[in-house]
């Protein structure tokens, strides 16, 4: 194991932002009671006319500095609608607006994502011809209500913003997502396929059909539809990866309406859904997220220059996203405007997506009974807000999360035999917690010593570190092995002296892509290759006695779907012996990060 210096700990570089974060729900006292809010329902209208269902909830003293929120969850729910009224009882004109196809807003379907660009811009150019408006305009939400603020802070009018648990898109995950797909794409939104369930009922009614599917065996390029290749005719001249950047680019090119058409299309579906979007890569490549396509760009750092307000990202060490916030980071700070880029701040809780994430040593420590969402730190938003005008304050660390670059440790003295397990796609090493978004599989620090068990799973654990050891920074996994067209997974766990191995995080890698730079290609029988897996990232403090495991898979399924081993080639799922190399050629390692002591 690879172990280097990391930032520090938050109370040294931030002492009074560590305090506020002890007790986020600690808010001012309001200017102004519930009776004297005024609240209205308007329509507002997009460019091509639609018009979209918008809640204002005003104070008695305008004009007002506007905190806005754009989502496709209902914009009237009880613990919205609480928010609003603390923000507006303390003087500031709140605006939630119902996204295209949602909620109350027009038309009687919606196009997952590929509006938001265009409407979330219209929404803000809105906002500034109203007189209860004094020019301030801030954002909050999370999840896809915080991907519709990086769409606002493309209009100059927009002051800050502060997108939780989510980033602009741009981390690439090699495997496809599965449990979520279906659940999410008939239960939100409006539309003939849309069932009346909430998505947290209907997941827990579609398991049987979620773990009965799943299988993945597709070709390294999916052939382009005759119409498409009729319309551009110079796709036909290009090997298959240059046509797929040549496609993303002309898809860029398009209005919102044309990239909705360009969807149907090529998926042969009526309506844009999460489910049509992650099958996109299909046709444009695995390096180009599903995410992307909310604010599509062929260049990301074009979005980061584009950019006007700085972001306060929030998110949690169990987040799905956690990789695409630390890519989002990693942009701004290359890419963005110098007035922004100085002026964004990123934080970290212990929480998953939209729950809690830590459950261990949880007496004591009421942090980690909060899942760190709008709702639950009011008091840093108004704070933010009154206090320095939703600029963000100074930052928690200057320490940059990139790895170090530095060798792997020193093999042993003699050559080991390779480990070796058989990974079976019909019965599949199963989720277990982590970070994940779900209502049957508790997401977090879920016991896995279970999972290490099975014959599919191979387990490396350290011996017991003789002092607290804070391990806080990304995690990267090089892994040397032999398989077919397959799948590794790499996880990282804290073993308690009672045999208990709570997750902390996990990596996983379809091989087909394991060159982020260069085409996807199946392996070669018999050779050893290099595999390098981003674990994404972890902070967590192993105790005096307890020891770091990490185990090594081909599965995490549901939560992705499972590889079938046959490299596209048609037949029935086959088994694979997969083999890994810990040898002084071969010297297969995590690396990682620890606090100073």
């Amino acid at each position: 194991m690879k172990i280097q210096g990391g930032p520090g700990r938050l109370d040294d570089v931030a002492p009074d932002f560590a305090e506020l974060l002890r007790k986020p729900g600690r808010i001012a006292p309001p200017q102004f009671a519930v009776p004297d809010i005024r609240v209205e329902t308007v329509m507002v209208p997009m460019r091509d006319g639609v018009r979209l269902a918008t809640d204002i909830y005003l104070p008695p003293t305008v004009p007002a500095s506007a905190v806005v929120v754009r989502g496709p969850y209902g914009r009237g729910s009880d613990t919205s609608v609480r928010t609003f009224l603390a923000l507006a009882r303390r003087g500031f004109a709140v605006v939630s607006q119902d996204c295209r196809g949602t909620g109350g807003s027009e038309p009687d379907s919606w196009d997952y994502l590929v509006w938001e660009s265009q409407d979330s811009y219209d929404f803000v150019e809105w906002i500034t011809h109203q007189d209860w408006s004094d020019g301030f305009i801030g954002a909050l939400g999370g999840s896809y209500v915080g991907a519709t603020q990086w769409c606002m802070a493309m209009h100059p009018a927009m002051s800050a913003i502060m997108p939780e648990v989510a980033g602009l898109g741009i981390a690439v995950n090699t495997m496809g997502a599965h449990m979520f797909l279906n659940s999410y794409a008939r239960s939100v939104g409006k539309g003939e396929d849309k069932l009346d369930v909430p998505f947290e009922d209907l997941e827990g009614v579609m398991l049987d059909e979620t773990l009965t599917t799943g299988y993945f065996n597709e070709l390294l390029y999916k052939p382009l539809p005759e119409t498409l290749l009729a319309r551009l005719p110079e796709l036909s001249g290009l090997s298959p990866y240059a046509a797929q950047q040549r496609l993303w680019a002309h898809y860029c090119s398009l209005t919102s309406a044309g990239r909705a058409a360009f969807i149907k299309e090529v998926t042969g579906s009526p309506a844009v859904t999460i489910v049509e979007v992650e099958s996109l890569p299909e046709i444009f490549g695995r390096h180009l997220p599903a995410d992307r396509h909310m604010l599509p760009f062929a260049r990301m750092e074009e979005a980061a220059e584009a950019l006007h307000a700085p972001a306060l990202m929030v998110s949690g060490w169990y987040d799905w996203g956690l990789n695409d916030l630390f890519a989002t980071w990693d942009l701004l700070n290359r890419a963005a405007p110098e007035a922004v880029r100085s002026r964004c701040r990123l934080l970290i809780a212990p929480s998953a997506h939209n729950m809690t994430g830590y459950h261990e040593g949880r007496d004591g420590h009421p942090e980690l009974d909060r899942v760190y969402r709008s709702a639950d730190i009011l008091g840093v938003l108004a704070r933010r807000c009154v206090r320095t005008r939703w600029t963000p304050g100074q930052p928690s660390s200057t320490t940059s999360w990139a790895p170090t670059n530095g060798a792997p440790p020193t093999p042993g003295p003699s050559p080991a035999e390779p480990d070796s397990y058989t990974y079976n796609p019909d019965d599949p090493t199963p989720t277990k917690g982590g970070s994940i978004v779900s209502y049957v599989y508790p997401p977090g620090s879920i016991d896995v010593s279970d999972i290490q068990q099975r014959p599919d799973v191979h387990t490396y654990t350290t011996e017991p570190v003789p002092h607290d050891l804070d391990l806080a920074g990304p995690l990267h996994m090089t892994l040397y092995a032999t398989a077919t067209d397959t799948d590794f997974v790499a996880r990282l766990s804290d073993v308690f002296p009672d045999g208990r191995a709570i997750q902390l995080q996990a990596g996983a890698l379809r091989t087909r892509y394991r060159d982020p730079d260069s085409e996807p290609s199946l392996l070669q029988p018999g050779h050893v290759y290099q595999l390098d897996i981003d674990m994404w990232a972890t902070a967590n403090r192993f105790t005096a006695g307890h020891r770091l495991r990490i185990d090594i898979s081909s599965a995490d399924f549901p939560r992705y779907d499972r590889n079938t081993n046959l490299g596209g080639h048609p037949g029935q799922p086959v088994p694979a012996r997969q083999r890994i190399y810990h040898d002084p050629e071969h010297p297969s390692h995590l690396q990682a990060r620890v606090l100073p002591s």
